[in-house]
């Protein structure tokens, strides 16, 4: 069994949007290809926004994906328990770690004010200087500090940077990277409230659950060096790091809701398969040496590699992953997409459609549709005709088929016809319907097209559809020809 151990850690601060999602989807199938564990941590430390709430969204948005975690809420593992950080708070494990870096005198206690310190980055960048906090807090005597708790000033804990020389990381995505310590400031590791700041609680965190390989967005790279530090104060081994580009709209700004959705129950919502919304996020930032656009979850497990991850920012095409949702579609079988609709139809609270539509004709009209479905929130408009008493006519459909001056008569001649032939065909197969209809036109010596056409708006409502034929065999004889009557009383009875 593989060592490696990554991780993927959401702050509950907001639903999970599609960044978050792909973050996890590749430290997901890193760990399944190299048989190693991935694990779910919650960091929960932002006092103000974190929610249970939001906690639950993103445990059900990782449920829905599939995104299995081997350790973490609902899953824990005794040894790395818990996977909250504010339960972490409580049991004392950070300020350990703050503690012991104050009394090697390598962090200390700040008194300044988040006020002092926006006026100090000001002043820095009137400067022309790094906007960064100045350090006055550094070389505070005892009795100076005793001076400011006396003040009634709530002291952060503050590591101590190295103000010169540089911090090299060996990304495995980006290769050398170089930092230079000097435009660094002395930051935060714990809040004044005894919370520890996120640079500090996720290298504690990953530490001590034995994180091997740390795999996260390209905006988490200004982060690495202080945490970097961190670990070698400490003396802990170091994870290695592979930060993955960023995501982006077609207009070259970070991807926001302006985009289009980002929340991933939002996709849900709309229609979208599990299995397409992953397929498309791997390829945003991965790619095969082939250029291969569709997989399977179990070759993606088999493929994936963190080698084969650009760093060039990767644009967000929803015109690509509809088509990429339809052709998931496409993939399944009709018992399966009628199974996938129910489930949302459910989740989206429509119960109306499953108590009301009869399950066999629904199968059967999905097998006439399948091929025109992009997202699952077509089928009812697809389909719906099939299941209602009175027939839905679109006005175009009507005014061009049957009350034009060219069609009317027509129109009328063929419904007729059909309403007085169709109840003795004891064939209502769709060959044997192709040549009745045909057989009309014959007759009648008017275009096969203007008999199909008629029928077909007559018992849909509508000019487009399945063929109609097939439409016919599955609503059946009866049906058929009630609809057609509604139609004839509808527009030809004076």
């Amino acid at each position: 069994m593989s060592g490696i151990r990554v991780r993927f850690a959401p702050s509950p601060t907001g639903d999970l949007h599609i960044g978050g999602v792909r973050t996890a989807l590749f430290n997901w199938l890193f760990a399944k290809n190299k048989g190693g564990k991935f694990i779910l941590r919650i960091e929960d430390t932002d006092e103000i926004r974190s929610t249970e709430e939001f906690v639950k969204v993103i445990l059900d948005a990782m449920k829905w994906l599939e995104l299995e975690w081997d350790e973490g809420p609902g899953n824990e593992n005794l040894k790395y328990y818990p996977y909250c950080q504010m339960e972490r708070k409580e049991q004392g494990i950070y300020r350990k770690y703050a503690d012991e870096l104050v009394a090697k005198e390598l962090a200390y206690p700040c008194y300044c004010t988040p006020e002092e310190v926006d006026i100090m980055r000001e002043k820095a960048q009137a400067d022309k200087l790094p906007p960064k906090y100045d350090g006055r807090c550094r070389h505070l005597t005892p009795g100076q500090r005793k001076q400011k708790e006396i003040e009634g000033r709530k002291a952060v804990i503050r590591f101590k940077m190295p103000g010169s020389g540089a911090t090299v990381l060996n990304d495995i995505i980006r290769g050398r990277v170089e930092f230079d310590n000097s435009l660094l400031d002395d930051f935060v590791i714990m809040k004044a409230s005894g919370t520890p700041a996120y640079n500090f609680a996720c290298v504690v965190d990953d530490y001590l659950m034995e994180i091997t390989h740390v795999l996260r967005g390209d905006d988490h790279i200004s982060n690495t060096p202080r945490q970097m530090h961190i670990y070698n104060v400490l003396g802990w081994k170091m994870p290695e790091f592979a930060h993955v580009s960023m995501i982006l709209g077609a207009d070259g700004a970070r991807l926001s809701k302006r985009h289009g959705h980002t929340s991933v129950l939002e996709y849900r919502k709309e229609g979208y398969l599990r299995e397409a919304l992953i397929n498309y996020l791997v390829l945003l930032g991965w790619s095969t040496e082939d250029s291969q656009q569709i997989f399977t979850t179990e070759e993606l497990k088999q493929k994936f590699s963190i080698e084969r991850c650009g760093i060039s920012p990767s644009i967000f095409d929803p015109a690509k992953l509809l088509w990429l949702n339809g052709e998931k579609i496409r993939s399944k079988t009709p018992q399966q997409v009628y199974e996938l609709f129910i489930d949302w139809l459910k989740y989206t609270g429509n119960k109306k459609l499953t108590e009301t539509w009869d399950v066999e004709l629904l199968k059967k009209a999905l097998i006439l549709e399948h091929d025109k479905i992009k997202l699952l929130k077509d089928i009812p408009s697809l389909v719906d005709f099939f299941f209602t008493k009175d027939v839905d006519y679109k006005e175009e459909a009507v005014k061009k088929t049957l009350l034009s001056e060219k069609s009317k008569d027509i129109a009328k001649l063929v419904l007729t016809e059909s309403a007085a032939r169709l109840p003795n065909q004891r064939d209502f197969s769709a060959v044997s319907l192709e040549q009745y209809a045909r057989g009309l036109a014959a007759e009648k010596n008017i275009k096969a097209g203007q008999v199909f056409h008629s029928i077909r708006v007559a018992i849909s409502g509508r000019m487009q559809g399945p063929g109609l034929f097939q439409m016919m065999e599955v609503m059946g004889k009866e049906d058929v020809v009630r609809r057609i009557n509604i139609t004839i009383n509808k527009f030809f009875q004076k």
